[in-house]
């Protein structure tokens, strides 16, 4: 368990360096919004989500995936409470802006899927 957790985080920063990093590059300074912040909340909600459908199958493997779905929208929601101001409250958004936004979302939700996919399927 503790070795699939560390390989996981250690996935998820690599992914957050090379994806933020060409992002960054490709997009330059001129965003509406903190480009950094919205990776450093998608790197850890990962974390945090892939950690506790850990836990969840250790006990009640039947139940992880509903957890991971439930757990998934939770993430959606916080995301959206802490990001509403200056993401989705600005209409004046560029579609290469609104592109860099949902870059880091299908990044790490192809990250946790594949985790947590592994997790379900060597179970």
């Amino acid at each position: 368990m503790i070795t699939r957790i560390l390989y996981f985080i250690l996935a998820v920063a690599v992914l957050f360096a090379i994806s933020f990093s060409l992002n960054n590059y490709l997009m330059g300074s001129g965003l509406a919004y903190s480009l950094l912040k919205v990776y450093i909340f998608h790197a850890i909600a990962a974390i945090v989500l892939y950690v506790c459908v850990e836990l969840v199958a250790l006990n009640l493997l039947s139940f992880a995936g509903f957890v991971y779905l439930g757990l998934l929208f939770f993430k959606f929601g916080i995301f959206f409470l802490l990001f509403k101001e200056p993401v989705f409250d600005n209409d004046n958004l560029s579609q290469p802006e609104r592109i860099s936004l949902v870059v880091p979302l299908f990044v790490f939700l192809i990250a946790e899927i594949t985790g947590v996919g592994k997790l379900l399927n060597s179970k």
